[in-house]
């Protein structure tokens, strides 16, 4: 019997792509299979071949229902995959409108590309997939239970801890068949790990005594402190308040997906007991208005659950379903809030409000969330003068704020603190799921728990040997789908983008048409010489 083999397919020295393949005796099963965010290197691998042979695959164990883990489900049946997807029953239903909506901005944007590139004489694009292969991957969810082992495929079974991360969110533990002499191998895959006292969602869970341990790093070189639930309140009225007085929008990127839905009940409360004015909130997003009817319907089963009932059914709230509708809110007048998708403005009904608002020095832009590199959104932070949105150049003159409150990750800090109630650990734990700051980081804090040399950090497309006296590396990187110094990383569609943006600024900046000419002359020189 070979030993099994553990491949990263995503999620290594990046925050996306959550995909783990497990292989033994003779059967393959995926951990996530989710999709690629951030730079436009990183979401060009959403395009190209999967790095395994689909149909070899017998079954997916998924840990979420965040896109970054759930994505290419759709692809993957695209491609032929029949087998079983295992999932919770919060999953499951987030899913069923999570996955539908990505197949939407996706035929969308397309659709969009395809005008243009026919302008342009190029040729058309097609989306990763589509509503149909979305409606067939959806009938091969299979419900689980938390803390109930259940067959996965041939020498594999599983069971289900809850992560406290998101509704149905898990950590999967992982048990592979050896010889009939042997106890089995254990594994166990973290998903997303939330943080201790997280609005809406329980503390995480999990078993001891693994074997191999692999765990997200998103937040793992950073510290959020303590806070309590009325500090966090106190910050956000503070905020609210802040931007009321600017007499403009009060912009709030976020999540479809528990963010918003976390951010309502704060915004009720506050209005109710008077620390901020009641106000107009728009929820402008198609899928957090599908999410939150999901969340109303497993109130029972949340914290909090009674809170975003009455939050939903507020008089203040409007859900806007058409484009018209959402359009209409750019010419309101005065202070409202907006909370639109996506987190990381890097898609939907958030860039339409970007472009019409960021160049208002009334306006506030919220951040309440993670920023991938190379999204709109880390941009803001860093201090962009200027962005391109859909390949318009919009000055930045709305303050930017930035409130790292509703995270759904573990700081360092809780991170460590849920490594330690896991140990011992038999062999090794693999760090993903994090850029390299964040896995450097987080190897660093657990220096004290594991020894150096057990602590992994594998490359995109590695692959190990798995055994109960160690590990071995077999397939290094070989592919180079993503070269380590592009992963989570600056790519040249964002250097080109800011070069574009100082082009601009620099004939902006000329005082007549004769300095407007030479900066014009000067870069045409400068092309001609370099394509000699």
């Amino acid at each position: 019997m070979k030993l099994p083999l553990l491949r990263f397919r995503g999620a290594a020295h990046t925050v996306t792509g959550s995909c783990y393949e497990l292989e033994s005796d003779g059967a393959r099963i995926l951990i996530d299979c989710g999709l690629f965010q951030g730079s436009k290197s990183e979401r060009e691998l959403n395009y190209g071949e999967f790095p395994f042979d689909v149909a070899a695959l017998d079954a997916v164990v998924l840990t979420h229902a965040h896109i970054d883990h759930s994505g290419l489900l759709p692809k993957l049946v695209k491609q032929g995959f029949v087998g079983p997807i295992f999932a919770t029953g919060g999953t499951i239903d987030l899913c069923s409108v999570m996955l539908p909506d990505c197949a939407h901005i996706q035929e969308m944007e397309v659709e969009q590309l395809n005008r243009r590139n026919l302008k342009r004489g190029r040729p058309e694009v097609s989306p990763i997939y589509t509503q149909e292969d979305v409606a067939a991957c959806l009938k091969l969810f299979r419900q689980c239970q938390y803390g109930q082992w259940f067959a996965v495929a041939k020498g594999f079974r599983a069971r289900f801890w809850n992560a406290g991360h998101l509704l149905g969110s898990s950590s999967v533990e992982v048990e592979i068949a050896q010889n009939d002499k042997d106890l089995p191998l254990r594994l166990l895959f973290s998903g997303d790990i939330g943080p201790d006292h997280k609005l809406l969602q329980p503390e995480p869970k999990g078993p001891q005594g693994v074997y191999y341990l692999i765990c997200e790093a998103t937040y793992g070189d950073r510290e959020r402190g303590k806070i309590t639930d009325a500090e966090r309140k106190n910050i956000l009225a503070k905020e609210v308040r802040a931007a009321k007085d600017s007499q403009g929008p009060l912009i709030v990127p976020s999540f479809a997906v528990e963010r918003t839905q976390e951010l309502l009940v704060d915004l009720h409360r506050l209005a109710e007991t008077g620390d901020i004015a009641k106000c107009r909130i728009f929820i402008d997003s198609p899928l957090a208005t599908q999410a939150s009817a999901v969340f109303e319907r497993h109130a029972a089963e949340i914290d909090e659950g009674k809170t975003l009932r009455a939050a939903l059914n507020s008089e203040e709230i409007s859900f806007t379903e058409s484009v018209e509708e959402s359009k209409a809110i750019s010419r309101l007048g005065g202070f409202f809030i907006v909370i639109a998708a996506s987190g990381m403005c890097d898609a939907g009904r958030i860039r339409h409000h970007l472009k019409a608002n960021l160049w208002r020095r009334n306006a506030t832009v919220m951040i309440v969330g993670f920023q991938a590199q190379g999204t709109l959104g880390r941009i803001l932070l860093d201090g962009a003068k200027s962005v391109r949105i859909q390949g318009e150049e919009i000055k930045v003159n709305a303050r930017i704020r930035q409130i790292d409150l509703y995270s759904g990750h573990a700081d360092a800090s809780e991170l460590v603190a849920w490594v330690n109630e896991r140990v011992p650990i038999a062999q090794n734990l693999f760090l993903t799921h994090g850029e390299n700051e964040g896995l450097s980081g987080l190897k660093q804090r657990l220096s004290s728990l594991l020894p150096d040399n057990l602590v992994i950090v594998p490359q995109l497309d590695d692959t190990f040997e798995l055994s109960r006296t160690g590990t071995r590396l077999v397939d290094m990187n070989k592919s180079s789908r993503l070269p380590p110094e592009k992963a989570a990383h600056l790519d040249w569609h964002n250097d080109l983008s800011k070069v574009l943006l100082d082009i601009s600024d620099e004939i902006a900046r000329q005082p007549d048409e004769r300095g407007r000419a030479l900066v014009i002359r000067r870069l045409r020189r400068a092309l001609d010489n370099k394509t000699r």
